[in-house]
């Protein structure tokens, strides 16, 4: 009796497929008539993947791809939501959903993080819209591999790029990097420091500021750094360092001088 009752639980919970045991302890049969493509049987639209999208009162998200998740039972659902790219799982039955991350066990590979690593890597933005001619620049202005870096004056991770993008141009004399002053609203002195520094249009006072050196707070008041923040938005860049090549790629984050060089040369 116990053990038809863990059968039945079993079978409920493998999305009503048939168990056995064997060597391995209990496995799911599949004798559902999907012949193992779970989509002869189960199918959602992008429409279908909007509306669950809207009751869960997000009203503006654009669907990017719905496809089958690493996990059986569940699709995995790609949008873009308020310019950042999100990924969520629905249950068969489109009556759940799960935020993810979705972890391998073996090797413990997020794949969810994957999937968002991909979307970033495909999505291009509009790179005329960048007015290169208002930041700061770092390299020889007339070199023809240009890039744009919006950075943050109190960000960490833009302070490791920023040293990587010095050894590049040490390697590199065809590469130039055109930053945009982009401060992110939960560094609270982030804006005044931006603003400061594009008054001086001095990269030495933006290398101070990842030093954590005091600089002189300038009573001015540039419009280009609203434009910056206005522009972000529009362009669905949410964080920092975030870098734009000439092809719309992007990339957020930072990485090694190597890495970084060989993603510049990928322009196409």
């Amino acid at each position: 009796m116990r053990k038809f009752f863990i059968l039945s639980f079993a079978a409920v919970f493998l999305g009503t497929s048939l168990v056995q045991w064997n060597s391995d302890g209990l496995q799911a049969l599949d004798k559902t008539g999907c012949e193992m493509d779970c989509q002869k049987c189960h199918t959602i639209t992008n429409q279908e993947a909007k509306e669950i999208l809207l009751n869960m009162k997000i009203p503006g998200a654009e669907i990017l791809k719905v496809q089958l998740s690493p996990v059986k039972g569940l699709w995995e659902v790609s949008f873009m939501n308020n310019g950042k790219p999100t990924v969520i799982y629905v249950d068969f039955s489109k009556s759940f959903i799960l935020p993810g991350p979705v972890v391998e066990i073996k090797g413990g590979k997020n794949k969810t993080q994957e999937r968002l690593a991909k979307i970033y890597e495909n999505r291009r933005v509009d790179f005329s819209k960048i007015p290169m001619n208002q930041g700061l620049v770092m390299g020889d202005v007339l070199a023809p591999n240009k890039v744009a870096v919006f950075t943050d004056p109190d960000c960490n991770f833009c302070e490791k790029l920023h040293k990587e993008m010095k050894k590049v141009l040490q390697e590199r004399k065809d590469i130039v990097f055109h930053i945009l002053l982009y401060p992110l609203p939960f560094h609270k002195d982030a804006y005044w420091k931006s603003k400061s520094i594009l008054c001086n249009r001095s990269l030495q006072m933006l290398e101070d500021a990842y030093d954590r050196k005091d600089i002189l707070r300038l009573e001015c008041d540039p419009k280009e750094i609203d434009a910056n923040i206005k522009l972000a938005e529009a362009l669905g860049i949410t964080g920092t360092p975030t870098l734009v090549l000439p092809d719309g790629r992007t990339h957020t984050g930072t990485m090694p001088a190597k890495q970084l060089i060989d993603f510049i040369q990928r322009n196409r």
